[in-house]
C-alpha cells in the first residue's frame, strides 16, 4: 500500500499556489529518514509573484494605524493558541523534536512574542519635536520600509518565522517570506492562519532552496533582506543586497563560550549547562557548546559533565523522557559526525561520539575534553550536540579564549563574585551575557550578535526599530 504524501504550497496573494513550473522538492521527516510531503521548488515566477502581492498590498498596510495593527497581530496571536495542536504536529514532522518540549518551550514564547510586537506598533520613540534652528520646527518620522524579503533557517521553523513576520507587519511592512527546503510544513499551516486574518498580499510564503532564497534577495522590489542561518549564507546576502543597497538584517552562526569559574557549584551549573548544550539537539547558534572551565575544577566538572551527558536522552518525537530529538537532515548528521572523526589525537571524547539508531538522523550526547584553542572544532561551529571542554588558568586566559573565535552571538559566565561577573560581562564581545545561566530569552530583550554572528536585533524594541526608517520632517514658522 503506497501512502499519499502530503502537498505543500506556496502563498501568494491570498492563495495557495504550485511552483509556477510544477517543480517540488521532497520533504523529509527527520525522526525516521522518509519522505512524508512534498514542497514547491519556488522559480523566479514564484518570487516575481509573490513581490508583486506584497508590493501592491504595501500602501495600504502601510496607512493603516498602529492600533489597526496591533489587533490583527493579536489576533493572529490568539488563532495561534487555538491552533497550538495543529503547529505542534506540523513542527514535529518538520523537524522530529519532541512533542511535549515543542508544546511547553515553543508555543507559549511564540505566542508571547507576537503579543509583544503587537503592543509594540503603538510605542515608536524618536526625538521630542522642537526648534532646534530658530524659526524652524523638526519633528521625526518612523516608517515601515516596505516589502521585506525574509528567509528562516531549519532549526526552529516556527519560532524564527515569529521573528521576522512579526516586527515586520507590526512596523507597517508587508511580507514574503521562504521557510528553509527541509521544514516548510509549519511555515505554510502559518500561512494558512494568517491568511484568515490580514489583507491579501501582506503576508507571503516561498518555498524553495538556496536559489530561490538567493532571487528574492536579488529582486528589485524588497526594501529589507533579513534572514537567519549560516555566516556563508549571511555573507552571500549581504553581497547580493549590496547591488542595490538593500537593507540587510543577519542573524548567523554563534560558538558560545561558557566561563566556569573555580566559585561555582559544579553540580547546579552541570545540569543547567547541560541542558543548554543538549537541547534541540545542540542546532541552536547560542547553545552552551564551548565551555571553558578553570583549571582547580576542570577534572571534577568534566566528570559530571560526561556522567550528564551519559544520562541525556534522545529519541522519538513521542517519547516523553527525550530532551531532543534527530538532527534535521542527513547533511547536518554527516558536520557534526566529521567533526567527530576529525579530532586531533590530544582530543578525548568523554561521552557519546557516535550516532544513535540507524533510523532517522540521531546523534548521542557528546562531550569533548582535552582541546586546544585552535582545534577545529573549537573554532567552527558544529551545530549539534556537542560540548567542548578547555581549561584556563585565570580570567585574563577566560577571556582571550572566549573571545578568540570569529563568532560573537551569546556567551556566559558563572561564578559567585559579583565584581567579576561584572568585569567579564564588559569584555565578553558577545551580543549576550549570560550570568550563572545561559540561553533564556524573553521578547521585551534584544538577541543579536557582532563580528562573523550579524548585525540587526530580533525581538525587543530594538528588533521592531529594525524595521523602520527615520525620515525628518522640518517646517518654517515664519
Amino acid at each position: 500500500m503506497t501512502t499519499e504524501l502530503r502537498r505543500l504550497r506556496n502563498y501568494i496573494n491570498g492563495e495557495f499556489r504550485d511552483a509556477a513550473d510544477g517543480r517540488t522538492i521532497d520533504v523529509i521527516n527527520p525522526a525516521t529518514g522518509e519522505v512524508y510531503a512534498t514542497s514547491p521548488l519556488s522559480g523566479q515566477a514564484d518570487v516575481d509573484a509573490a513581490m508583486e502581492a506584497a508590493a501592491a498590498a504595501f500602501p495600504a498596510w502601510r496607512d493603516t494605524t498602529p492600533a489597526e495593527r496591533q489587533k490583527v497581530l493579536l489576533k493572529i496571536a490568539d488563532a495561534f493558541e487555538e491552533r497550538a495542536e495543529d503547529l505542534i504536529a506540523a513542527e514535529v514532522e518538520n523537524t522530529g523534536k519532541p512533542v511535549a518540549l515543542t508544546a511547553s518551550e515553543e508555543i507559549p514564547p511564540m505566542v508571547d512574542q507576537i503579543r509583544f510586537f503587537a503592543g509594540a506598533a503603538r510605542l515608536l520613540e524618536g526625538r521630542s519635536a522642537g526648534e532646534y534652528m530658530e524659526g524652524m520646527t523638526s519633528i521625526i518620522r518612523r516608517e515601515p520600509v516596505g516589502v521585506c524579503a525574509q528567509v528562516a533557517p531549519w532549526n526552529y521553523p516556527m519560532m524564527m518565522a515569529v521573528w521576522k513576520f512579526a516586527p515586520a507587519l507590526a512596523a507597517g511592512n508587508t511580507v514574503v517570506l521562504k521557510p528553509s527546503d527541509t521544514t516548510p510544513a509549519s511555515t505554510v499551516l502559518m500561512a494558512e492562519i494568517i491568511g484568515q486574518i490580514v489583507p491579501k498580499g501582506v503576508f507571503n510564503v516561498v518555498c524553495g532552496d538556496r536559489e530561490t532564497g538567493k532571487a528574492m534577495v536579488e529582486h528589485p522590489t524588497p526594501a529589507m533582506a533579513s534572514i537567519t542561518g549560516s555566516v556563508r549564507a549571511g555573507m552571500q546576502v549581504a553581497e547580493s543586497a549590496s547591488k542595490d543597497v538593500k537593507r540587510v538584517h543577519l542573524e548567523l552562526g554563534g560558538k558560545a563560550p561558557v566561563v566556569v569559574f573555580e566559585d561555582t557549584d559544579i553540580d547546579k551549573a552541570v545540569e543547567d549547562i547541560s541542558v543548554a548544550g543538549f537541547f534541540n539537539a545542540g542546532q541552536d547558534c547560542t547553545a552552551a557548546t564551548r565551555v571553558l572551565v578553570h583549571e582547580s575544577i576542570h577534572d571534577e566538572f568534566v566528570a559530571a559533565l560526561a556522567k550528564a551527558a551519559a544520562e541525556t536522552k534522545t529519541g522519538q518525537p513521542d517519547d516523553e523522557d527525550v530532551l531532543y530529538g534527530p538532527l534535521n537532515n542527513a547533511n547536518q548528521l554527516g558536520q557534526v559526525a566529521g567533526f567527530i572523526d576529525r579530532l586531533p589525537a590530544h582530543a578525548k571524547v568523554e561521552a557519546g561520539g557516535h550516532r544513535v539508531g540507524d533510523k532517522g538522523y540521531f546523534y548521542a550526547p557528546t562531550v569533548v575534553s582535552g582541546l586546544k584553542q585552535d582545534d577545529e572544532i573549537i573554532q567552527n561551529e558544529v551545530f549539534g550536540p556537542v560540548i567542548t571542554v578547555q581549561s584556563f588558568t585565570d580570567e585574563a586566559q577566560a577571556l582571550e579564549f572566549a573571545n578568540g573565535v570569529e563568532y560573537a552571538l551569546a556567551s556566559s559566565v558563572w561564578t559567585k563574585d559579583h565584581q567579576r561577573a561584572m568585569r567579564m560581562s564588559k569584555s565578553l564581545d558577545f551580543g549576550c551575557v549570560w550570568i550563572n545561566t545561559h540561553i533564556p530569552l524573553v521578547a521585551e530583550m534584544p538577541h543579536g550578535g557582532f563580528k562573523k554572528s550579524g548585525y540587526g536585533k530580533d525581538l525587543s524594541a530594538y528588533g521592531f526599530e529594525d524595521y523602520t526608517r527615520i525620515k525628518h520632517v522640518m517646517t518654517s514658522l515664519g
